[in-house]
């Protein structure tokens, strides 16, 4: 291992690239031969359910072409959206044919899964290429080229075991979310040379006296041939938005990697004035990383953004700046018409509606698919991302310490998600645990393992267990030992009580933790059992009551509300099949509102209030922001009108800028139309920097 300081320089501008963080950079797949490419395994395979396990009995795994009683389905693929297959819960297989190219035999080629839940046993051409067991939410990479046939077609088979297990989490049937089987996230071939970057962790942070951002940046280097390789490394630091080189490395010590093995080389640097990551101005860079020498080369590219978010005393700031945070959870797979098997368009879809409703810090239950934290990086919402150990079961029958292969299986999929995930601006909370009992001590001790070695890998991110088990004895819950406290709230709902009690339950909670931020890490209503009947009013009333109470206490730094959607579970209260699911968002398992949705949005707001006085029109308009929760400093945001005539037709728009407002600040604005007569009236639009509403008004005479 070496670690050594580089010098940089500026240089020249280049193309951006609009990479997978973390991917091989793609090669040509036709034409010329690129002996670093990736090539997609997504589309058409043959699957079959097995009910009886007898496919490796049966050989599946080595049967060139597939039986007619095998079917094509589309990969990503859930076999749970299958009327016919939506509560099984077993072994199914999948098979492919695809063409290796006659100079990959010269070339170190491997198969990535983005995700298969929950075990994946695969083959090439029939032999045994590796596994990955009961880890249903992290990307796994298995090398296959000892095992290929360049120049001929190959066949890839994989046994998909999606049953409820004893010894993973989420373990047996504690996970209250859609619980899909199936290769459902995206599936590639990497080629590569034989020695190549397998992965590029970058943390970046901002000096908050310079204006600096200080770069740490460890390259996982491996050679999978017999002989050493020797050659140098390389990088170039991008600004995503401009395609300028910013940064670039100018060090020429080589090194060597022997036959065989793993190394990690270490760098540091510094980007002088550097543009910092925010939830309103999310810039990234682009970190383009080499290893060659005189007989050919590898590069790869991730993205990363310069921020920081801190506890300090009972605050959490971000970049320095004191920010109080509220948001939404979005459940993923709950659309029937996808399950966990989403594609880009929906996921997009979703998150687009979480900006609309304001929101800026989400948690996720569970390691989410890359096209998720790559829309929260390029969008701006802060994401705490959780390893799925949900519920009091997790921990049932066990004795003072966790069951070793549960504590082993949360360590492996936390190792797994920061391994991946790491180099996400938008993560900025490691989740160890969601309800498990925190004051029950093997649950206490499984969330201690995890929170040392979060910390081992990340330590500069702030890590959390969403409790609730606060009510009594607060001081005794593990998560005490964490960065913030996190308290899960559902008062006049799963939990008898007022607005009253919620006040009494922060209040105790913060008497036991009186030097720590509390974040309100779920809330809500839910429609799950007989006695509390779906009602959206009740779902309105509720968040703006419980809003109320978190606004007068300081201490509160941040509230989740849950969740977006109702959601597919299979423990779900309504509904059959695909359909069902436990009714607890603001809008249904299709995406419709609710009225709830306007609500929650306003809730989420910035922006306290708005007013618009017309003189001829010319409107005096005065915007007053919130100095409690979410509280943060606008910056960059932008006042549009427009004006409508007779039926109501838009006939003219206006937009100003508008000066910077301090949490708690108001500022008056004057925007003037030029029509005749008096509008029908006038929708006035508070927008963020990334385009999107903070705050509507329609104003009518």
């Amino acid at each position: 291992m070496q670690s050594r300081r580089l010098f940089l320089t500026q240089a020249g501008a280049i193309a951006a690239g609009t990479l997978d963080t973390g991917a091989v950079v793609a090669g040509a797949t036709t034409g010329d031969f690129s002996p670093s490419a990736s090539e997609s395994l997504c589309g058409e395979w043959s699957f079959r359910a097995d009910p009886e396990d007898q496919g490796a009995q049966r050989r599946w795994q080595e049967a060139e072409g597939s039986p007619g009683d095998w079917r094509a389905v589309s990969v990503p693929h859930t076999w749970q959206v299958d009327a016919a297959l939506a509560d099984y819960r077993g072994i199914a297989w999948y098979r492919r044919q695809f063409d290796a190219r006659p100079e990959w035999h010269a070339c170190a080629v491997r198969i990535e899964f983005e995700a298969v839940f929950h075990t994946a046993t695969v083959w090439v051409n029939g032999q045994l290429a590796g596994e990955h067991v009961r880890k249903g939410y992290t990307a796994f990479t298995l090398d296959i080229s000892r095992w290929l046939r360049p120049g001929q077609s190959n066949s890839i088979a994989v046994r998909v075991d999606g049953s409820f297990g004893e010894g993973m989490i989420p373990r047996k049937q504690s996970s209250d979310w859609a619980h899909d089987g199936g290769i459902y996230r995206p599936v590639q071939l990497l080629i590569t040379p034989r020695a190549f970057v397998e992965r590029v962790d970058v943390e970046a942070l901002p000096d908050l006296a310079s204006g600096d951002g200080h770069l740490s940046i460890s390259a996982q280097l491996r050679n999978t041939d017999s002989k050493p390789w020797w050659g140098h490394a390389a990088f170039r630091i991008v600004d995503a938005a401009s395609g300028l080189t910013v940064l670039s490395s100018t060090d020429h010590a080589g090194f060597t990697i022997e036959g065989g093995a793993n190394q990690t080389q270490k760098f540091s640097a510094t980007l002088h004035h550097a543009q910092w990551w925010h939830f309103d101005h999310p810039h990234l860079y682009q970190l383009i990383f080499s290893i060659a020498n005189g007989t050919g080369s590898h590069e790869v590219t991730t993205r990363f953004g310069i921020r920081r978010l801190e506890a300090r005393g009972t605050a959490l700031y971000l970049n320095g700046e004191r920010v109080r945070l509220m948001g939404v959870e979005r459940m993923a797979g709950s659309n029937p018409g996808f399950g966990m098997a989403e594609g880009g368009g929906w996921i997009t879809h979703d998150h687009d509606e979480m900006k609309r409703l304001n929101c800026l810090f989400t948690r996720v239950h569970w390691p989410q698919d890359r096209r998720v934290l790559e829309y929260c990086d390029e969008h701006g919402i802060l994401m705490q991302s959780e390893i799925p150990a949900w519920g009091y079961d997790t921990f049932a029958g066990m004795s003072a310490d966790p069951a070793a292969d549960i504590l082993e299986n949360g360590l492996a999929q936390l190792q797994e998600m920061i391994g991946r995930d790491r180099n996400h601006p938008s993560v900025v909370v490691w989740g160890l645990a969601n309800e498990i009992g925190g004051q029950n001590p093997p649950a206490y001790r499984f969330v201690k393992h995890m929170l040392a070695e979060a910390k081992r890998l990340d330590p500069n991110r702030l890590c959390a267990y969403a409790s609730n088990s606060l009510g009594e004895t607060p001081e005794r819950d593990v998560a005490g030992l964490m960065d913030v406290i996190e308290a899960n709230e559902y008062f006049g709902t799963t939990a008898p009580g007022t607005p009253e009690s919620v006040a009494r339950y922060l209040d105790n909670i913060h008497a036991a933790f009186p030097d720590k931020p509390v974040i309100i890490s779920e809330y809500g209503y839910c429609a799950c059992t007989d006695d509390r009947p779906e009602g959206d009013q009740h779902r309105i009333e509720g968040l703006r009551s419980h809003d109320a109470v978190f606004r007068s206490r300081e201490f509160v730094a941040g509230a989740i509300f849950f969740c977006l959607n109702d959601y597919r579970t299979h423990v779900g209260h309504s509904g059959v099949g695909a359909l069902k699911q436990n009714v607890h968002g603001v809008v249904d398992l299709f995406g419709v509102h609710k009225p709830s949705f306007a609500a929650l949005s306003q809730e989420l707001s910035p922006v306290e209030s708005l007013t618009a006085d017309n003189v001829l029109n010319a409107f005096h308009v005065r915007i007053r922001t919130r100095a409690d929760l979410p509280m943060h400093t606008l910056r960059g945001y932008q006042l549009r009108g427009v004006y409508y005539g007779a039926g109501d037709t838009p006939l003219e728009q206006r937009t100003v800028s508008l000066a910077e407002i301090a949490a708690g600040a108001e500022i008056s604005v004057d925007l003037s139309f030029s029509q005749p007569g008096v509008p029908v009236s006038v929708a006035f639009d508070v927008f963020r920097p990334t385009g999107f509403s903070a705050y509507s008004l329609t104003w009518k005479p």
